[in-house]
């Protein structure tokens, strides 16, 4: 038989025949005139070669054939109801599913302590994945489905297929050696141009925040050191008399690791602006709904770096 000519709603009729045993009964619960489900009886009949069910005194009984379809069919139609009209969910505290978050290195410092902990209380069993992209890459893995969320600055994430919500601003912050001399000098705009900086190149796109701030203001200081990399620069400037501006979660986990002075740039620094991003593929994902929502409670407005007297969570 081609099930693509069969009329799938002859289930239904047949599910309920098989469980009140008579046309009336069936007509009642299924809100159909008795007519219709003897139509639907003689229909199911002709296509399936079989009775299904004969009479049995006031009542009918299942041929060997219906009481053999009764379970299969009843599995069939809870999938159906369950599983594909019933709408999607996602159960936080049952789901096994596999997150992919796109932060920076310094990112997954800031905020997967928090959002581990949390993650660890409400869905015990959802696993976390962080990968860190060149922006255009990730354009193209958030489209494709493999990132699920960006959280962090990406600007590159602020127009077409994506979605965004703002999640707080922080600042920028200079990193000097401990006994450094300009710690015991007026720290003014002059002072700063004229020491040596180191300059980091990341993919994470912030530094050129203050890049712009700089080029828009027409200072120029000497770069001693430009680098991709993060990591180098605390031992780099512990060792030296080089300064670096950093985001100041940057500095703060920096001045952990060695003898490190944060202090504030000499003239008003811009703002980063802390985003997540998501792709309109996933707009209505009921798991990445879910996800948005924590990050969202977690951290709308409330910065998590270290030093910042609001990171504690309410």
């Amino acid at each position: 038989m081609d099930y693509r000519r069969f009329d799938l709603n002859l289930l239904v009729v047949l599910d309920a025949l098989l469980e009140e045993r008579g046309v009336h009964a069936t007509a009642r619960r299924l809100g159909m005139s008795q007519p219709n489900v003897s139509f639907a009886l003689a229909k199911l009949r002709r296509a399936m070669g079989d009775q299904l069910l004969v009479r049995d005194g006031a009542g009918m009984r299942p041929t060997a054939l219906g009481e053999a379809l009764r379970d299969p069919l009843r599995r069939l139609l809870h999938g159906v109801e369950h599983d594909i009209l019933a709408g999607r969910h996602f159960d936080p505290a049952g789901a096994t599913r596999h997150f992919v978050l796109s932060t920076s290195d310094i990112g997954e410092l800031v905020f997967l302590p928090r959002l581990m902990q949390e993650l660890e209380r409400a869905a015990p069993q959802v696993t976390l994945e962080c990968r860190s992209l060149r922006p255009t890459d990730l354009v193209q893995a958030m489209g494709a489905g493999a990132v699920d969320l960006a959280l962090g600055y990406f600007p590159d994430l602020g127009q077409g297929p994506f979605m965004t919500q703002k999640l707080f601003d922080h600042p920028f912050t200079c990193i000097m050696r401990e006994g450094h001399p300009a710690l015991d000098a007026p720290w003014t705009q002059e002072a700063f141009l004229a020491l040596g900086h180191i300059v980091v190149s990341s993919s994470g796109r912030s530094q050129e925040l203050f890049e712009i701030q700089l080029d828009s203001m027409g200072l120029r200081r000497r770069v001693a050191l430009q680098s991709p990399h993060f990591m180098s620069v605390p031992l780099l400037v512990a060792g030296s008399d080089l300064i670096s501006t950093v985001p100041k979660a940057v500095g703060a986990i920096f001045a952990s690791m060695a003898p490190l002075r944060l202090i504030d740039p000499p003239f008003a620094a811009p703002l980063i602006g802390i985003a997540q991003y998501w792709h309109l593929r996933v707009q209505d994902d009921p798991g990445v709904i879910w996800l948005r929502s924590l990050i969202a409670r977690l951290f709308l407005g409330r910065d998590p770096s270290p030093l910042n007297p609001d990171a504690a969570p309410r």
